[in-house]
């Protein structure tokens, strides 16, 4: 028999345990979220990730009609109004199908529209959808080492530098950059002097003074990324975005959607590790060796009931560090620990996965290798493992 992810069939969805979290209408929007997943989005996905394409722009409607670019605005401006725990929820089950579409709702969601209420509504349409122009070949981990300059000429600014990790950069409505005005001044840190702008842009091109460069990657297929060369990138005045915040302190902008960001990417981690179970429990039941299906042997059982087992601790603990953060509290060690421990759990659960699926996980003809290669990244981006255990200890040492 020829295996190939058209006849994996007899996937079922591992139900949660049950939560004090899931109330009956959260459990009603992770159910329309997974049925939209696994009906619509991972057929799209077991064709296009192999072609390294993109997310189609009428996959992209869908999630606007379904109103998830706009979960985390407030009904007054056309969003959902719900809090981080239903993104998060939502985004899991879009992560089971293809990491791509859970990440591209986060550029909605009010990305870009601190000080302008007139974007909300565009936002939670899915009208605006943008590219994350933080990091640079010198300032990932260390943000705040960011070199890209701009200066004021008249009524503009001009940028010049360069950015890397720009996800959809060119398919974006605008770009949300962080450049540098001025050098830093004594004794405010190195950040100081940061500031963010928003440089509104056309679907499918550059403006003048951009050009950018694909960067090659292993995996996120569905999402380009893309490095960025500013070369003179003049902007309006008003590009410069009003946080409220003294001037000169846009990086603590930057900072302020870490919490949810870390919820979100654990969510995302959990619903990657999720994929590869289930994908793993239809497996065995259909793989004979020896004469019975390989699920009969007890090394399998307990690796899957291992694996089951740390899914659902993962999820418990982003569905914790979300709902503090709804309650207002400061939540940085939870959000940090979810994050570090649904990251790491995704990638030793995917990799023991595909040991499972033996040689033909070792192919892409089923869609535990697309699980493996994406759970690695969760483990870096929105901060690395390791940045999230100096988060954890430093205030498990604090004075």
């Amino acid at each position: 028999m020829t295996w190939s992810r058209k006849n994996l069939e007899g996937v079922e969805t591992l139900a949660p345990a049950a939560s004090v979290y899931l109330t009956p209408e959260r459990a009603e929007l992770q159910a329309t979220a997974r049925r939209f997943a696994m009906e619509e989005v991972l057929p799209v996905a077991d064709e296009l990730d192999p072609q390294r394409g993109e997310i189609p722009d009428e996959l992209l409607d869908r999630l606007a009609e379904l109103g998830y670019f706009g979960i985390m605005i407030d009904r007054e401006h056309g969003g959902l109004g719900l809090g981080v725990l239903e993104y998060a929820l939502v985004c899991e089950e879009l992560a089971r199908a293809w990491m791509s579409v859970a990440s591209i709702i986060a550029r909605g969601n009010g990305t870009g529209c601190a000080g302008r209420p007139d974007l909300l509504a565009r936002s939670a349409r899915g009208e605006w959808i943008g590219g994350i122009a933080f990091s640079e070949p010198s300032a990932g981990s260390d943000l705040a080492n960011v070199g890209c300059s701009a200066e004021r000429d008249g009524d503009s600014w001009v940028l010049t530098g360069t950015k890397r990790w720009v996800g959809h950069a060119k398919r974006a409505d605008f770009l949300h950059l962080l450049a540098r005005t001025r050098d830093p001044r004594e004794g405010h840190g190195r950040s100081d002097g940061l500031e963010l702008f928003l440089v509104e842009k056309s679907r499918g091109s550059f403006p003048a003074g951009v050009s950018g460069t694909p960067i090659d990657k292993i995996g996120y297929y569905g999402l380009t990324t893309w490095e960025l060369q500013l070369d003179g990138l003049r902007v309006p005045a008003d590009a410069l975005q009003d946080t409220g915040q003294e001037e000169g302190q846009g990086f603590k902008e930057s900072l302020r959607w870490l919490g949810p960001a870390r919820v979100q990417t654990a969510a995302r981690a959990v619903g990657l590790a999720r994929g590869a179970v289930e994908d793993a429990i239809a497996y065995v039941k259909q793989r004979v060796q020896f004469g019975h299906p390989i699920g009969d042997q007890q090394v399998i059982r307990h690796a899957l009931a291992d694996m089951a087992a740390e899914v659902e601790a993962a999820r418990q603990l982003y569905l914790h560090a979300a709902w503090l953060v709804d309650g207002g509290v400061a939540a940085d060690v939870e959000t940090s620990q979810a994050k570090l421990v649904a990251s790491e759990t995704a990638e030793r659960v995917t990799s023991r996965a595909l040991q499972i699926f033996g040689g033909n996980g070792y192919t892409t003809e089923y869609s535990a290798e697309r699980y493996w290669r994406d759970a690695r990244l969760t483990t870096i981006f929105e901060g690395t493992s390791e940045i999230q255990r100096k988060i954890v200890s430093d205030a498990l040492l604090a004075d």
